[in-house]
């Protein structure tokens, strides 16, 4: 037995050759926080068609049994049977019927919003929540598009960096070995072998440590993309097929552009949510209208073995307005506090505004003087 768990072939890593697409579009399957944001939004689904069946006629049933093990007793005045004139101060007395021993009760009932001003908003906010959700999850794969990306090309930087420190050290190496022969003949000083000497240790060093870099910058990506750590990873793409042109630079003639930003448009939305929120606390002040009605039966008897023999049914229908009168200025109060949300959220419009121009500005300075 151990023999044959010896004569076992280890497990084979598995190996990826990527461009940066391929990158991309790998995170975009196995990224957590896309993953997340692609169930808030089938909850976001949910919770639109919760919101919607609350418009749907609620229909209930109920099943009850009860046996008075001791039952309540109905009291009057002694006159009621006798006939004769009431006297208010004499005493009550037991009727000799009252609560029926053992009562089974079905019933069904249903009940249907006719108008409701809070169900309305409702219904719009739970789309504009929807709509949310789905911004947060362009914002995740833009986020995770940035970080793959520059993981990516500090892979590529790294390894550009090793063969150019390969052509300095070969470079050196010859120029050294020529140098230590010319002070063997006397034809430079030691000195000069020794400055040499250094500088090739140097580019060595060098060399190893961004060595140990790329190592650390290949599990970076990979934990970007979140990929297994021990898997083998081949980058297709080089370094020299970039391309960064002054035309894009220099298109910045929109002045709106912040507008498209996925930070401003989640701003956009949670300010519209406030606005349904002071909308909801409006329709508070309404009254709110519900039909409903309802059919049941009732078996009632002193004695079990008689008790399925009869049944009273019975059934209604109504309508009931809730009509709100006063609150003591809670719902002004709620009212409020609602717009002063709707009033925050525009200065975080505007907050962001000024910051996005100012970022497109750095970045666009940043970007000409690296040209």
């Amino acid at each position: 037995m151990l023999q044959g768990f010896a004569q076992q072939a280890p497990p084979t890593t598995q190996t990826y050759n990527f461009s940066l697409a391929e990158c991309i579009n790998y995170a975009y399957e196995h990224q957590d926080s896309i993953r997340n944001a692609k169930l808030d939004i089938t909850s976001a689904n949910y919770k639109v068609k919760e919101t919607i069946g609350q418009g749907l006629p609620q229909v209930n049933g109920t099943i009850s049994f009860q046996d008075f093990t001791r039952a309540p007793v109905t009291v009057g005045p002694a006159n009621v049977f006798t006939g004769t004139a009431a006297n208010p101060k004499a005493p009550l007395v037991p009727f000799p019927f009252g609560a029926v021993q053992y009562n089974n009760t079905y019933s069904l009932s249903a009940s249907q919003l006719l108008f409701s001003g809070s169900f309305i908003v409702g219904l719009q906010a739970v789309k504009t929540y929807k709509e949310l959700s789905e911004r947060n999850l362009t914002r995740s794969k833009i986020q995770t598009n940035i970080a793959v990306t520059k993981a990516y090309y500090q892979v590529l930087v790294s390894n550009e960096q090793i063969k150019l420190l390969d052509a300095n050290i070969n470079q050196l190496k010859q120029q050294l070995n020529e140098t230590t022969q010319q002070n063997k003949q006397g034809f430079v000083e030691k000195i000069d072998v020794d400055r040499l000497s250094v500088q090739y240790n140097n580019l060595v060093t060098n060399k190893e440590n961004v060595t140990r870099s790329l190592t650390l910058n290949y599990a970076l990506l990979k934990v970007k993309m979140r990929m297994p750590i021990q898997a083998d990873l081949v980058l297709t793409d080089k370094l020299e097929n970039i391309n960064l042109t002054k035309d894009v630079v220099e298109n910045n003639l929109d002045t709106t552009f912040y507008h498209n930003r996925i930070e401003y448009n989640l701003l956009e939305t949670a300010k519209r949510l406030n606005e349904l929120d002071v909308k909801s606390k409006k329709a508070d002040f309404l009254p709110t209208v519900v039909a409903n009605g309802g059919f049941g039966t009732v078996f009632q008897e002193n004695q079990t073995r008689y008790l399925y023999r009869h049944n009273y049914p019975n059934s209604f229908i109504g309508l009931s307005i809730d009509i709100p009168i006063f609150s003591g200025f809670q719902r002004t109060n709620r009212l409020k506090q609602s717009q002063i949300e709707v009033q925050k959220a525009q200065n975080n419009l505007d907050n962001a505004k000024n910051g996005f121009n100012l970022q497109a500005t750095a970045a666009r300075v940043n970007l000409i003087n690296s040209l």
